[in-house]
């Protein structure tokens, strides 16, 4: 679903109004997190455009690949969650509608009797190996150089931490 385009910065906006109503220490704070948020979805539409082609989404081609990078192309479902920072319930709403389309299967877990194991099939493979390329030129086209880019990469580790994530070289 395409973003509505905005006609005025909202990031901007927020910290106005957290000055305008008493919040001035706060304001800074506001802005930054409407700025990541409103940075990171339109990170995702132009993603979405590149993809569009395949007829995947981002979130669907990033469950593909995350299975496509692991040792034996499978994972517990309980775990790709966790690796996408996504609920368990929209993990298995993308695995129930790749599984249609023939890009993953599920089969009971052997190690866990009651999980269940999402793998990426030949197709999901073969989906993935032909987008990726396409993807790589969005990501190699942010808007930021190298330099900036770990820039961002190093402020944004910061805030992870801060909030108790795990971060490499922590």
């Amino acid at each position: 679903m395409p973003l509505t385009r905005l006609t005025i910065d909202t990031t901007a906006e927020a910290r106005r109004n957290w000055e305008a109503f008493g919040w001035p220490e706060a304001a800074p704070g506001v802005e930054a997190l409407t700025s990541v948020i409103r940075s990171a979805q339109l990170m995702r539409q132009r993603a979405e455009e590149f993809l569009k082609p395949f007829g995947i989404s981002f979130p669907r081609y990033e469950l593909l690949a995350v299975l496509m990078f692991s040792r034996s192309g499978a994972m517990p479902m309980t775990k790709a969650s966790a690796r996408l920072h996504l609920p368990a319930a929209s993990v298995t709403h993308s695995v129930a509608q790749l599984e249609k389309s023939g890009l993953v299967e599920r089969r009971p877990d052997p190690k866990d009797g009651r999980g269940t194991l999402v793998s990426i099939t030949d197709q999901g493979i073969a989906l993935v190996s032909a987008a990726t390329p396409e993807l790589n030129r969005y990501f190699q086209a942010l808007g930021l150089d190298a330099a900036e880019l770990e820039q961002l990469k190093a402020l944004l580790n910061k805030v992870r931490r801060v909030h108790g994530d795990v971060v490499e070289g922590s």
